[in-house]
């Protein structure tokens, strides 16, 4: 049943009834807030195309390590084929643990020495490429001359010394092992004779600065060969031969190279030849 409502209450119920239809009416005339518009994307600069990386020791030796494999197991087709232009980058130590010897006692052999000078005032840093224009692992009937570079213990991926020290109850000097992996800077029939060593030695000396005396570096010194991969006659950019099945095969990579440096341990430059 119905409640009457007093006269008295009468007007606030109109008053209230009167703001509620005020607050609508003013609710439906404010306009709706406009809906965030989508971001729009950055543009990116396009990317600028990369090319492949120069080869360090590692990546260099680890191809020579499959041209062996495949060489031992008769498959020889692949192995280097896609090395030919590449850029190459690496470094040689040598002299390592303060280990000298005198330039005579290698000459032309392709591997890198150090030796005192008189009275130990200077340093005398070489390296005397190997004539390996005639050699039958070198496709000597392309080349009108090949010089040879030995890499040193190739079995170690890092280009500094070896951390292992002689051991001490050992009788004698072990001797080393023969060099299995070689560099051969190729110049073609009818190039340009600039940058041929003939038979000259990369030679650098260090001498001494006033009176502090010379101190040969326990971490030897560096040779850096840069270039690019070249290709033997049959398109790969490395050749191996064995003399029987027996024996880790030697490998040779062609290369033309670009720059010959001597450098300490860290980086330093302390002596380069360019050709041309």
């Amino acid at each position: 049943m119905l409640k009457p409502v007093s006269p008295l209450r009468l007007p606030v119920v109109v008053a209230a009834a009167a703001g509620l239809l005020a607050a609508a009416c003013q609710r439906e005339a404010e306009p709706a807030a406009p809906s965030p518009e989508p971001a729009t994307p950055a543009t990116s600069a396009p990317a600028t195309p990369v090319g492949p990386v120069a080869l360090d020791r590692r990546a260099l030796l680890a191809a020579i390590d499959r041209a062996a494999a495949d060489y031992a197991a008769g498959a020889e087709a692949a192995s280097g084929e896609s090395l030919a232009g590449r850029q190459f980058d690496i470094r040689l130590a040598f002299g390592c643990e303060g280990a000298e010897a005198s330039p005579a006692e290698g000459v032309g052999d392709g591997l890198a020495r150090w030796s005192w000078g008189p009275e130990r005032e200077n340093i005398n840093l070489s390296l005397t490429p190997g004539d390996w224009t005639r050699s039958a692992g070198t496709g000597q009937d392309q080349w009108e001359a090949v010089e040879g570079f030995w890499v040193a213990r190739p079995w170690m991926a890092a280009d500094g010394c070896p951390s292992i020290r002689v051991d001490p109850l050992t009788s004698g000097a072990a001797a080393a092992s023969p060099q299995t992996v070689g560099l051969a800077a190729v110049f073609e029939t009818g190039s340009s004779r600039i940058g041929r060593r003939n038979g000259r030695a990369y030679a650098h000396t260090i001498r001494q600065a006033g009176d502090a005396p010379l101190i040969a570096l326990e971490a030897g010194y560096r040779v850096r060969l840069q270039g690019r991969m070249a290709a033997f006659p049959d398109g790969r950019a490395i050749r191996c031969r064995a003399a029987n099945p027996n024996q880790r095969p030697v490998c040779v990579a062609a290369v033309q190279l670009d720059r010959v440096a001597f450098e300490t341990p860290t980086g330093e430059t302390l002596s380069e030849w360019r050709p041309g």
